[in-house]
Protein backbone atom coordinates (compact mmCIF):
# COMPACT_ATOMS: atom_id res chain seq x y z
CA UNK A 1 0.00 0.00 0.00
CA UNK A 2 1.53 2.97 -0.86
CA UNK A 3 1.54 5.99 1.71
CA UNK A 4 -0.93 9.05 1.26
CA UNK A 5 -0.25 10.24 4.70
CA UNK A 6 -0.01 13.94 5.72
CA UNK A 7 2.37 15.04 8.90
CA UNK A 8 1.29 17.87 10.01
CA UNK A 9 2.37 20.31 13.51
CA UNK A 10 -0.13 21.34 16.15
CA UNK A 11 -1.00 25.11 14.51
CA UNK A 12 -1.62 23.33 11.17
CA UNK A 13 -4.60 21.33 12.27
CA UNK A 14 -7.66 23.71 11.66
CA UNK A 15 -10.07 21.96 9.50
CA UNK A 16 -8.47 18.68 9.40
CA UNK A 17 -10.56 15.61 9.36
CA UNK A 18 -10.44 12.12 9.28
CA UNK A 19 -8.35 10.12 11.13
CA UNK A 20 -5.70 12.21 13.13
CA UNK A 21 -2.66 10.43 15.11
CA UNK A 22 -1.51 12.90 17.47
CA UNK A 23 2.43 11.74 18.14
CA UNK A 24 4.67 12.36 21.34
CA UNK A 25 6.48 9.59 21.90
CA UNK A 26 9.01 11.62 24.60
CA UNK A 27 7.49 11.00 26.40
CA UNK A 28 3.26 11.91 26.40
CA UNK A 29 1.97 9.08 25.01
CA UNK A 30 4.67 6.74 26.17
CA UNK A 31 3.55 7.80 29.68
CA UNK A 32 0.04 7.40 28.85
CA UNK A 33 0.90 3.84 27.41
CA UNK A 34 2.45 2.10 30.48
CA UNK A 35 -0.37 3.97 32.83
CA UNK A 36 -2.68 1.96 31.01
CA UNK A 37 -0.69 -0.97 31.56
CA UNK A 38 -0.48 -0.08 35.08
CA UNK A 39 -3.92 -0.47 35.22
CA UNK A 40 -5.65 3.09 34.91
CA UNK A 41 -9.34 3.09 33.66
CA UNK A 42 -8.89 6.39 31.50
CA UNK A 43 -6.63 9.81 30.87
CA UNK A 44 -8.32 13.17 30.77
CA UNK A 45 -6.17 15.33 28.15
CA UNK A 46 -6.29 18.82 29.14
CA UNK A 47 -4.53 22.10 27.86
CA UNK A 48 -2.84 23.73 31.47
CA UNK A 49 -1.84 23.00 34.67
CA UNK A 50 -4.88 24.92 36.54
CA UNK A 51 -7.33 22.55 34.25
CA UNK A 52 -5.62 19.65 35.80
CA UNK A 53 -5.78 20.62 38.70
CA UNK A 54 -9.43 21.68 38.64
CA UNK A 55 -10.27 18.47 36.56
CA UNK A 56 -8.86 15.97 39.25
CA UNK A 57 -10.56 18.02 42.22
CA UNK A 58 -13.76 17.01 40.05
CA UNK A 59 -13.19 13.49 39.37
CA UNK A 60 -13.20 11.44 42.92
CA UNK A 61 -9.90 9.64 43.26
CA UNK A 62 -8.38 11.09 40.29
CA UNK A 63 -4.80 11.40 39.94
CA UNK A 64 -2.26 13.86 37.94
CA UNK A 65 0.31 13.55 35.53
CA UNK A 66 2.65 15.59 33.43
CA UNK A 67 4.50 18.50 32.73
CA UNK A 68 4.86 22.13 32.32
CA UNK A 69 8.64 23.18 31.03
CA UNK A 70 9.97 19.33 31.44
CA UNK A 71 8.86 19.77 35.12
CA UNK A 72 6.39 17.89 37.24
CA UNK A 73 3.94 20.88 37.88
CA UNK A 74 3.29 21.50 41.91
CA UNK A 75 0.29 19.74 43.10
CA UNK A 76 0.79 17.68 40.50
CA UNK A 77 0.84 14.04 41.43
CA UNK A 78 3.23 12.11 38.92
CA UNK A 79 5.42 13.60 36.50
CA UNK A 80 5.67 12.77 32.79
CA UNK A 81 7.51 9.67 33.01
CA UNK A 82 6.95 6.24 31.87
CA UNK A 83 9.44 4.91 34.88
CA UNK A 84 7.73 6.56 37.33
CA UNK A 85 4.35 5.61 36.28
CA UNK A 86 4.56 2.11 35.32
CA UNK A 87 5.76 2.00 39.15
CA UNK A 88 2.86 4.09 40.68
CA UNK A 89 -0.29 2.45 41.91
CA UNK A 90 -2.87 3.51 39.41
CA UNK A 91 -5.29 0.89 39.17
CA UNK A 92 -8.85 1.44 38.28
CA UNK A 93 -7.91 5.31 38.41
CA UNK A 94 -8.90 8.01 36.26
CA UNK A 95 -5.70 10.10 35.43
CA UNK A 96 -5.69 13.74 34.21
CA UNK A 97 -2.60 14.49 31.79
CA UNK A 98 -1.30 17.96 31.03
CA UNK A 99 1.83 18.34 28.77
CA UNK A 100 3.64 20.78 26.59
CA UNK A 101 3.08 19.04 23.20
CA UNK A 102 1.48 15.99 23.15
CA UNK A 103 -1.71 16.98 24.76
CA UNK A 104 -1.63 20.21 22.74
CA UNK A 105 -2.03 18.77 20.02
CA UNK A 106 -5.00 16.55 20.91
CA UNK A 107 -7.20 19.61 21.78
CA UNK A 108 -5.88 20.80 18.70
CA UNK A 109 -7.61 18.44 16.45
CA UNK A 110 -10.74 19.85 17.41
CA UNK A 111 -12.06 18.77 13.77
CA UNK A 112 -10.74 15.26 13.80
CA UNK A 113 -13.57 12.62 12.73
CA UNK A 114 -11.24 9.96 15.07
CA UNK A 115 -8.38 10.71 17.13
CA UNK A 116 -5.97 8.95 18.34
CA UNK A 117 -2.62 9.46 20.80
CA UNK A 118 0.42 7.46 19.41
CA UNK A 119 3.92 6.01 20.13
CA UNK A 120 6.35 3.65 19.88
CA UNK A 121 5.07 1.61 22.73
CA UNK A 122 1.41 0.88 21.02
CA UNK A 123 2.93 1.66 17.38
CA UNK A 124 1.70 -1.83 15.80
CA UNK A 125 -1.62 -1.27 17.13
CA UNK A 126 -2.11 2.10 16.18
CA UNK A 127 -1.48 1.38 12.86
CA UNK A 128 -4.15 -1.72 12.81
CA UNK A 129 -6.56 0.54 14.67
CA UNK A 130 -6.70 3.22 11.85
CA UNK A 131 -6.36 0.12 8.98
CA UNK A 132 -10.14 -1.02 10.44
CA UNK A 133 -11.44 2.43 9.86
CA UNK A 134 -12.76 2.60 6.33
CA UNK A 135 -11.20 6.38 5.82
CA UNK A 136 -8.65 8.52 4.02
CA UNK A 137 -4.66 8.42 4.94
CA UNK A 138 -4.66 9.59 8.17
CA UNK A 139 -2.79 12.91 9.66
CA UNK A 140 -0.02 12.65 11.49
CA UNK A 141 0.51 15.20 14.34
CA UNK A 142 4.17 15.79 15.16
CA UNK A 143 3.26 17.76 18.37
CA UNK A 144 6.84 18.13 19.65
CA UNK A 145 7.27 20.72 16.67
CA UNK A 146 7.08 24.76 18.44
CA UNK A 147 6.06 27.41 16.49
CA UNK A 148 8.93 29.27 18.20
CA UNK A 149 11.78 27.26 16.30
CA UNK A 150 12.49 25.04 19.56
CA UNK A 151 12.24 21.79 17.25
CA UNK A 152 12.46 18.68 19.41
CA UNK A 153 9.94 16.70 16.63
CA UNK A 154 12.24 14.67 14.89
CA UNK A 155 11.55 12.02 17.51
CA UNK A 156 7.93 12.10 16.36
CA UNK A 157 8.38 12.07 13.28
CA UNK A 158 10.65 9.27 13.16
CA UNK A 159 7.40 7.16 15.54
CA UNK A 160 4.92 8.64 12.79
CA UNK A 161 7.18 7.12 9.95
CA UNK A 162 7.26 4.04 11.50
CA UNK A 163 3.22 3.68 12.14
CA UNK A 164 2.62 4.14 8.88
CA UNK A 165 5.15 1.66 7.80
CA UNK A 166 2.97 -0.85 9.52
CA UNK A 167 -0.10 0.68 8.57
CA UNK A 168 0.99 0.60 4.42
CA UNK A 169 2.77 -3.25 5.17
CA UNK A 170 6.32 -2.04 4.96
CA UNK A 171 9.42 -3.13 6.59
CA UNK A 172 9.47 -1.60 9.97
CA UNK A 173 12.60 -0.99 11.09
CA UNK A 174 12.36 -1.44 14.65
CA UNK A 175 15.89 -1.70 15.97
CA UNK A 176 16.58 1.36 13.80
CA UNK A 177 14.22 3.61 14.24
CA UNK A 178 14.39 2.97 18.29
CA UNK A 179 17.80 3.61 17.61
CA UNK A 180 17.45 6.54 15.77
CA UNK A 181 14.84 8.13 18.08
CA UNK A 182 17.21 7.46 21.18
CA UNK A 183 20.03 9.78 19.18
CA UNK A 184 17.65 13.06 18.63
CA UNK A 185 18.17 15.50 20.65
CA UNK A 186 15.66 15.18 23.00
CA UNK A 187 16.40 11.45 23.33
CA UNK A 188 19.94 12.22 24.38
CA UNK A 189 18.94 15.11 26.90
CA UNK A 190 16.59 12.31 28.62
CA UNK A 191 19.42 9.75 28.63
CA UNK A 192 21.82 12.64 30.43
CA UNK A 193 18.99 13.39 32.87
CA UNK A 194 17.97 11.62 36.18
CA UNK A 195 16.25 13.78 38.85
CA UNK A 196 12.24 13.86 39.88
CA UNK A 197 11.27 15.25 36.88
CA UNK A 198 12.84 12.95 34.06
CA UNK A 199 13.89 9.38 35.04
CA UNK A 200 17.05 8.33 32.16
CA UNK A 201 15.72 5.08 31.78
CA UNK A 202 12.47 6.83 30.16
CA UNK A 203 14.21 6.43 26.95
CA UNK A 204 14.62 2.92 27.26
CA UNK A 205 11.02 2.62 27.90
CA UNK A 206 9.98 4.71 25.09
CA UNK A 207 12.02 3.11 22.21
CA UNK A 208 10.48 -0.38 23.38
CA UNK A 209 8.37 -0.85 20.29
CA UNK A 210 5.09 -2.92 20.41
CA UNK A 211 5.79 -3.22 23.82
CA UNK A 212 1.73 -3.08 24.12
CA UNK A 213 -1.51 -4.60 21.77
CA UNK A 214 -3.68 -1.82 22.34
CA UNK A 215 -4.31 1.68 20.68
CA UNK A 216 -5.23 4.51 22.50
CA UNK A 217 -8.33 6.96 21.27
CA UNK A 218 -9.76 9.86 22.45
CA UNK A 219 -13.38 10.29 22.98
CA UNK A 220 -14.80 13.61 23.09
CA UNK A 221 -17.54 13.51 26.23
CA UNK A 222 -19.35 15.86 27.64
CA UNK A 223 -16.67 18.80 26.84
CA UNK A 224 -13.64 16.75 27.81
CA UNK A 225 -11.60 14.47 25.76
CA UNK A 226 -10.96 11.16 27.63
CA UNK A 227 -7.88 9.09 25.91
CA UNK A 228 -9.51 5.21 26.20
CA UNK A 229 -7.66 1.73 25.50
CA UNK A 230 -8.64 0.05 22.12
CA UNK A 231 -7.90 -3.93 21.16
Amino acid sequence: MESQAKFVSNWELQGVSGVVVAVDVLRAFTTAAYAFAAGATSICLVSTVAEALELARSIPGSLTMGEEHGKRPPGFDYSNSPVVIANADVQGRVLVQRTSAGTQGVIAASDADRLFAASLVCASATADAINKIDSAPPTYVITGRFADGSDYGEDDLLTAQLIERVRCGDPIDAAATAKAVAETPWGLQIRDKDDEHVNHLDIRFATDVDRFDFAMEVERENNQLRLVQRR
